[in-house]
């Protein structure tokens, strides 16, 4: 079976949640037998044609001239080279700027769309923007043939206003055993000395709150801030915590071992998140021993249930840095909850199982479709 992944930036991954996605999920299907092809920028920094047995096809991505408006022309020309291949299924991942393109994507494939969260839910988009992700949103719903959700709620939100049911398939974490405190030496830190959180800088991500929660505790530990501050939220956000220097803006981090370390040796992982879905870096969270505050909501509520605490306000994230100490073991039941979470639920190969048991579902029904046209002689061979 031949699959294509588009709607990312490309794998190896260098920048969130689907290129991970993509990353992990093209590899593991290849070693499952499949052919798999994943579309990658242009400029990507891997340059080569396959990567661990995963076909690259680089296609011009002109964001680097044109900013947001390069991402509409680089899904339309990834989209224009896969009509000119004979995929069996071309898995989306993600909606916002490919839906106006989905006529043209190819009908000899199965297209099935993960949709992510409610992307018109977030903070930095204007009303216009947002009214266009609501039709991006249900155009993509329109033209997918099967539709993936990642979290119940975001599975039963799309039932519920399209009456299109979504298979659940979860994202996927493996779990970290290879700790290695050296690798704190870079940042000044030390083992449980300090707190965190890793996230892009959006104002939906709740990280604005965290660090004024931060300021208000009598804390001499250090934050640690994990994310590219180079747009218009993160320079505000650096320039507004600068007077505090146990705040560090690390930027993004890409190395999965050196991500894993930080989470592993840390007192308190906070994830604010709260644009739906089950997102990835929560779970590598949980499978790196990290003992979590989360923004209080059903989606991070449902991957967590009782193993983590939960803030609204700076208020709450202050008397959490000022209360917990890791280093006592008297949490360590919730971390190994957390852990057996992502053993028996959201471990990769279940999800990698998940989406090749997908895969092969939907292409024996388009099959079983086209054969009984046939039988009706709705198709004619000459």
């Amino acid at each position: 079976m031949r699959i294509a992944i588009i709607g990312t930036r490309g794998i190896p991954n260098n920048y969130g949640g689907f290129e991970q996605c993509a990353e992990y999920l093209s590899v593991g299907l290849v070693k499952r037998g499949f052919e798999v092809t994943v579309y990658n920028s242009h400029n990507h920094p891997y340059q080569q044609k396959e990567w661990n047995g995963v076909e690259i096809c680089h296609c011009y991505d002109p964001e680097y001239k044109l900013g947001t408006a390069g991402q509409f022309i680089y899904d339309l020309n990834c989209i224009k080279d896969a009509r000119k291949r004979n995929f069996d299924v071309i898995l989306q991942l993600g909606y916002t700027s490919s839906a106006i393109w989905g006529w043209m994507l190819p009908t000899q494939s199965v297209i099935t769309t993960n949709m992510d969260g409610m992307e018109w839910n977030r903070a930095k988009y204007s009303k216009s923007a947002k009214a266009f992700l609501r039709l991006a949103e249900r155009l993509a719903v329109l033209t997918s043939d099967y539709l993936i959700a990642d979290s119940t709620e975001i599975q039963r939100y799309l039932y519920n206003k399209y009456g299109k049911e979504p298979v659940f398939i979860p994202y996927g974490a493996t779990l970290f055993n290879d700790h290695d405190p050296a690798v704190l030496l870079e940042y000044g830190l030390m083992p449980q000395q300090y707190n965190m959180l890793i996230a892009r800088m959006e104002p939906e991500n709740s990280i604005e709150t965290i660090l004024d929660g931060y300021c208000l505790t009598n804390s001499v530990h250090k934050f640690l801030v994990v994310g590219s501050t180079d747009n218009v939220f993160g320079n505000y956000l650096v320039k507004k915590f600068k007077f505090n220097p146990n705040i560090i803006f690390c930027g993004g981090i890409f190395s999965g071992d050196k991500l894993n370390n930080l989470r592993y040796y840390s007192n308190l992982y906070f994830h604010g998140h709260t644009v739906g879905g089950t997102n990835p870096s929560l779970l590598e969270a949980m499978a790196s021993n990290a003992l979590i505050c989360a923004s209080d909501n059903v989606f991070n509520r449902a991957v967590l249930n009782e193993n983590a605490w939960y803030f609204h306000t700076s208020n709450d994230v202050a008397q959490y840095i000022n209360s917990i100490n890791k280093g006592t073991g008297e949490y360590n039941a919730m971390v190994l909850n957390n852990r057996d979470r992502i053993k028996n639920f959201y471990s990769i190969d279940n999800v990698v199982d998940s989406y090749a048991a997908h895969f092969e579902q939907i292409v024996n029904e388009k099959a079983e479709k086209r054969q009984a046209k046939v039988s009706e002689g709705q198709i004619t061979f000459n």
